[in-house]
């Protein structure tokens, strides 16, 4: 049987089509490749990011900013020292961009400047924190991005 220049064109398209559709259904149906949203709201997310931005001016604006360090209980966020821990209140999200089931949000409630979050909430990698508290009615915003 002899193949003319047509008759390849037309079984390249569909060696090249195939080749496609094969990387697209496996790509679709593996978990390997399962990748989540950073938000699930993310145009209301976008419609906040200007408040967020002037959370993060006010923050800088402090004599000392919020800092953190990993010890042997689990990650210790430290507020400025020279505020005074009853009037800060707010939140802290820690999110995981490599698996949002072990993301959380947790409430902060201070006895002295030191928040710990337990080491067996955190696993090893990359995480964002989001640091969003209040202190006598104006709001600051802490963000980094960290491997625990």
């Amino acid at each position: 049987m002899k193949i003319n220049w047509g008759t390849g064109i037309v079984l390249a398209f569909i060696g090249f089509i195939s080749f496609i559709m094969f990387f697209v259904v496996r790509m679709n149906t593996s978990d390997k490749y399962d990748h989540d949203l950073v938000t699930e709201d993310y145009y209301k997310a976008e419609l906040e990011y200007q408040t967020d931005i002037n959370k993060e001016k006010n923050a800088k604006d402090l004599a000392s900013n919020i800092s953190w360090k990993r010890t042997d209980e689990g990650l210790v966020i430290s507020f400025p020292k020279d505020l005074n821990v009853e009037n800060i209140e707010g939140k802290v999200f820690l999110y995981r961009p490599s698996n949002k089931q072990v993301d959380f949000e947790s409430s902060i409630s201070l006895s002295d400047h030191n928040l710990l979050i337990p080491d067996n909430r955190l696993l090893d990698g990359r995480w964002n924190i989001k640091v969003d508290w209040q202190y006598n009615g104006k709001s600051y915003l802490y963000k980094k991005e960290i491997v625990y």
